[in-house]
């Protein structure tokens, strides 16, 4: 499966965007728990001691905490919901980001470019099978097939950043796989804990901490993601890979996930797929 260019879409009546309303990529990223995802994503990634220093050298993540945060939900957003066009336009954004980015890897000494592909399927790999565990564990009822199915139509999503299709897990066990056979080069670096410390307790305004519930809410999701990781990457950072964090987190993420689908979807929906809804309708 590959990425289709904008011209690919010349003369046809509706711009679908990469995947389309029939999609299984458009059901997993409208679910609730997909925020649970993300972090998940972002604890697990921080293991790749290349990938992670990478983020701490190269990143403004440290001085700007939720702009790139929210930059990260806007890729998603756009890439998933948003025109074809979008969806180019901001990997390529990405691309020149990445762009004669290196470094060196304090702890082993290992040369690294961002822009590597081994680097980049890793990210890759740990958003998708992110999003896919979290959005299952909190009740989308999957078929096998369709998560193969999702994982397949994240390839499109790949090769925009410049991943080579031949690296890139085309369905669940492939994806399994790849986690098997890249475990060896994982560790919990110095880096990575402390970008593990930051996304559990990320910075926030003495006012919003006074005077609103975030703390304890963001502490929830940041457990909840934290907890749903596979047992090895939790003991990677030094803590307990007990079957009771995943019953836990597997227990809760349902149950929230099931309040916030009794709101209107005004609500529960984000920007983007209201966007792109209202794209279409337009459309015909």
């Amino acid at each position: 499966m590959t990425a289709q260019a904008p011209d690919d879409l010349l003369g046809d009546a509706v711009d679908y965007g990469l995947f389309g309303p029939d999609s299984v990529t458009w059901r997993v990223h409208a679910e609730p728990s997909l925020w649970i995802g993300g972090l998940r994503a972002l604890f697990l990634q921080a293991l790749h001691p290349l990938a992670m220093a990478g983020v701490a050298q190269h990143s403004v993540f440290e001085n700007d905490w939720w702009g790139r945060l929210y930059r990260t939900g806007e890729y998603v957003g756009l890439t998933t919901y948003g025109t074809t066009q979008q969806a180019h336009d901001i990997a390529a954004h990405v691309r020149r980001a990445h762009r004669g980015l290196k470094g060196v890897e304090p702890e082993s000494g290992e040369k690294y470019v961002v822009g590597d592909p081994k680097l980049l399927v890793w990210v890759h790999c740990g958003q998708v099978d992110s999003f896919l565990t979290s959005t299952r564990r909190s009740g989308l009822r999957l078929t096998d097939a369709e998560a193969d199915t999702y994982v397949a139509e994240q390839t499109v999503a790949a090769a925009l950043v410049g991943i080579p299709t031949r690296l890139i897990p085309q369905d669940v066990g492939e994806l399994a796989a790849y986690f098997d056979e890249v475990r060896p080069e994982l560790r919990a670096t110095a880096a990575a804990r402390q970008g593990a410390r930051r996304l559990l307790v990320p910075p926030m305004p003495k006012r919003v901490v006074a005077l609103t519930p975030a703390r304890p809410a963001w502490a929830l999701l940041a457990a909840l993601s934290f907890g749903s990781l596979p047992a090895w990457a939790r003991r990677m950072y030094g803590l307990p890979g007990l079957p009771l964090a995943d019953f836990g987190a597997t227990v809760t993420s349902r149950a929230l996930s099931t309040a916030v689908r009794t709101l209107p979807e005004s609500l529960r929906e984000g920007p983007h797929l209201r966007a792109a809804r209202e794209r279409l309708a337009a459309a015909g």
